[in-house]
């Protein structure tokens, strides 16, 4: 790796584990692309956060959007991660402005209302970035409603595990009695993404790992309980599973 990837990657390994591994875990020719993909996400997803007033916030995700997509026509100017995702994705990058455009909805710092509008968000970030993911790895065209089925549950996993923190900042739930049903929703999006198992090749298939727990999780939000963060143990089996078998679904 150049130096600015081992950077990038440095930064994945302690900021989102997960996700380097599955970098390191998928084919040799996509790790660049998947390392700066996950760091752009990683940055994209603080962006919003980093400014109280929504407009400051809008402004500074806007600047990703339209940098990304001027790469449309033209490699970025000098940056620690537009150089090297140019590098890595060439004029594919502008692509990604897609993945940005998801991240306005947070720096409006307005509760989800519904379980429609909250899907939807959930389609546009963490369904957008493993459907980037999937290109990085050439994943087959066949394998798409996995990815997408995938992609929901374990979007609505991370983001229902962490909305009491962001109800703090006035993204959470207009209602929190929407959890236990946006809960089965994510259930029922991981079952379908197991069903459809088969369409997805052993070695790219690393990049639809839904994170250690997403499932316990999700039963126990249905269930109206909390739901615990995985052990470190339990991460760190998931991951090992994931090396040794390729099995990155959800069991019932």
């Amino acid at each position: 790796m150049s130096d600015a990837l081992t950077m990038l990657a440095d930064l994945l390994r302690r900021d989102d584990p997960d996700r380097h591994a599955m970098a390191m875990l998928a084919p040799a020719r996509a790790r660049a692309r998947l390392v700066t993909l996950y760091a752009l996400n990683l940055e994209l997803a603080r962006t919003p956060l980093g400014a109280r007033d929504p407009l400051l916030a809008q402004m500074r995700v806007q600047w990703w959007i339209d940098h990304l997509a001027d790469m449309a026509r033209a490699e970025p100017p000098p940056h620690e991660l537009l150089t090297p995702l140019f590098a890595a994705w060439g004029r594919d990058a502008a692509a990604l402005s897609t993945l940005a455009e998801g991240r306005l909805r947070d720096a409006e710092r307005a509760p989800f209302d519904s379980a429609d509008a909250l899907c939807g968000y959930i389609d546009g970030t963490a369904g957008v970035l493993m459907a980037a993911a999937a290109r990085a790895v050439d994943m087959p065209a066949g394998a798409a409603s996995a990815v997408a089925a995938q992609a929901r549950g374990a979007g609505l996993a991370a983001w229902l595990s962490a909305e009491p923190q962001l109800a703090e900042l006035g993204s959470g739930l207009a209602d929190p009695a929407l959890r236990p049903g946006l809960a089965r929703l994510g259930l029922a999006a991981l079952a379908r993404a197991r069903g459809a198992r088969r369409s997805v090749p052993r070695g790219p298939g690393v990049v639809l790992f839904a994170g250690a727990g997403a499932g316990v999780r999700l039963r126990a939000i249905g269930a109206g309980n909390t739901a615990p963060p995985p052990s470190d143990f339990a991460r760190r089996a998931a991951l090992a599973r994931l090396a040794l078998t390729g099995r990155w679904w959800v069991g019932r």
